[in-house]
């Protein structure tokens, strides 16, 4: 297991790169997109972070651990929920200074073809970025075998984070970006509550409101097609409450702000 790194991040070069990718029951999967990733981007680690999958992920996740030095596996012993997972593994990666860590779906959704690409906005010295979201819904973007019902679900979702906390982002509910340790580092990732893909909302807009440049890039997202979607009612319900919440504070919070200017 490596335990150090070779050089901190700097504006030219992204740095030492650990992709976190969570699973619960993906068995099918895991094996195709480990090695997809590994050939799309050689010089990076893959950390598995495996929730108690009784479907035998974490074995094989072991076993492609023994095979490859860069790929290493964190086991937990419940499904505990998303944000937990990555958090998790967040703390196992910042423990080993990684420079960058990146957010995966092991279903094949996100195209490990496509990380050179979002990796190398952190590297343009004349950028400064921070954060890059892999985006569905800015130019050149797309949704591949989504039924119209989870696409309006999707897409709804997005316009009403923008609306709610007056985020310029297009996609802050996808799965697929790259943080600065950096960022990691400052936003409080334990006080992070999000357990499902709110998780993905709470953390961009921890690092927008902590004043990191975000950017999005391009990607196809591509519905998955061995087993089944994590996404359930209850996370969008949890999702609709949160943002809700963060919403009507940035609201209270401009009030305050503007009625303390008026009496100045």
């Amino acid at each position: 297991m490596m335990t150090n790194q070779q050089h901190p991040v700097g504006r030219d070069q992204p740095g030492s790169v650990l992709v976190v990718i969570p699973t619960f029951n993906e068995r099918d999967n895991l094996r195709p997109i480990v090695l997809r990733l590994r050939q799309a981007v050689p010089a990076a680690h893959v950390l598995i972070v495996d929730d108690g999958s009784p479907d035998g992920t974490g074995a094989l996740a072991e076993q492609l651990a023994a095979r490859d030095g860069h790929v290493h596996v964190l086991h937990r012993r419940e499904k505990a929920g998303l944000g937990a997972a990555y958090v998790a593994g967040f703390d196992w990666g910042r423990r080993r200074d990684y420079d960058v860590f990146v957010e995966m779906d092991a279903d094949g959704s996100h195209a490990p073809e496509e990380l050179p690409r979002m990796l190398s906005e952190l590297a343009r010295p004349e950028a400064d970025v921070d954060v890059v979201l892999g985006s569905r819904y800015v130019r050149g973007g797309r949704v591949v075998n989504w039924p119209r019902h989870r696409s309006w679900l999707s897409r709804g979702g997005n316009l009403y984070v923008k609306l709610a906390l007056g985020a310029a982002v297009h996609d802050i509910t996808g799965g697929f970006r790259a943080y600065r340790r950096a960022v990691l580092d400052r936003v409080k990732l334990h006080s992070v509550a999000s357990q499902g893909y709110c998780f993905q909302v709470d953390l961009a807009w921890r690092a927008i409101e902590a004043g990191f440049t975000v950017v999005e890039v391009p990607i196809t997202f591509v519905e998955r097609e061995n087993g089944e979607s994590k996404m359930s009612g209850s996370i969008v319900q949890e999702a609709l409450v949160r943002v809700t919440k963060w919403g009507l504070r940035r609201r209270a919070n401009q009030l305050r702000a503007l009625l303390a200017a008026r009496d100045r």
